[in-house]
């Protein structure tokens, strides 16, 4: 007679980063770097660049993201992109995938 314990074996499964957390600012980001006059109000006036939007896109921003985005006073995107990543601790050089053990259990 089998036991489930005789069934168990262990396989190695891709541990998936998790989604993108601030999808929203990489938006944001990337229109200010494609349209100039948006970058440009994006340094100046933040709030009615992110209340405005660009060109019919708009940006829906959490309420931290926004609360940091206006309290960074940024020269250039360069900087103000730089101040985001640091405001969020977000990792540029994201590390490769990982494997993980995980049990799996054959039913018969």
């Amino acid at each position: 007679m089998l036991t489930t314990q005789d069934l168990r074996c262990s396989v190695s499964m891709l541990v998936a980063p998790s989604p993108e957390d601030h999808l929203e600012l990489s938006r944001l980001l990337a229109a200010a770097v494609v349209n100039p006059s948006f970058c440009s109000q994006l340094l100046v006036d933040p709030q009615t660049a992110i209340d405005h939007g660009c060109h019919g896109e708009t940006f829906i921003l959490s309420d931290a993201e926004r609360y940091s985005l206006l309290s960074i006073h940024a020269d250039s995107l360069a900087e103000l992109a730089q101040n985001i990543v640091q405001a969020f601790g977000l990792d540029l050089h994201p590390a490769l995938p990982t494997f993980a053990q995980a049990p799996v259990f054959i039913g018969i």
